[in-house]
């Protein structure tokens, strides 16, 4: 299958909305955790097109136009001295899709990013311990683990 990597742009946010769903299926959520549709398009519009957006999108796209994977990421600063990061928070392919070299394409995507962007020193990312498909995959491009982190995660109260 032929598939398409770009930008996220406006006309996308619906799609958006609606893959997030199935990532959050693909995470173990039950309907009664699934935010509503029209929730998920708000905050999917003001996350990536707000004033100032808090992140940015690659979507993949399939030969119907259909979004069928994404790659959500944000800059982080300070990196390494006073430089910053490219954070990659989601790389998601649709199940039907994978092991087709779109993730490889997608990550290729995310570092040729954050190499033409002055100032990023690095790419980084999290999966999580219990996701052996996905430490799998990024072995399998030669990305070693990262043991010198903890992560911490507190709700803010909001949803």
């Amino acid at each position: 299958m032929t598939v398409t990597i770009r930008p996220a742009d406006k006309r996308d946010v619906l799609a958006v909305a609606e893959l997030i769903e199935e990532i959050e299926r693909f995470y173990g959520a039950i309907d009664s955790g699934i935010q509503r549709l029209e929730e998920r398009r708000t905050q999917v519009e003001e996350a990536l097109f707000g004033s100032p957006p808090l992140a940015s999108a690659l979507l993949v796209e399939d030969e119907i136009g259909d979004i069928v994977g994404l790659a959500a990421y944000s800059f982080l600063w300070p990196a390494a001295g006073s430089s910053h990061s490219l954070f990659l928070k989601e790389l998601y392919v649709r199940g039907n899709l994978r092991r087709q070299g779109i993730g490889v394409r997608l990550m290729d995507e995310l570092r040729a990013i954050a190499a033409a962007r002055p100032g990023c020193s690095r790419v980084e990312w999290m999966t999580d311990s219990d996701n052996p498909g996905a430490r799998a995959f990024y072995k399998s491009l030669g990305f070693a683990e990262f043991d010198g982190k903890i992560v911490y995660r507190v709700d803010s109260g909001t949803a």
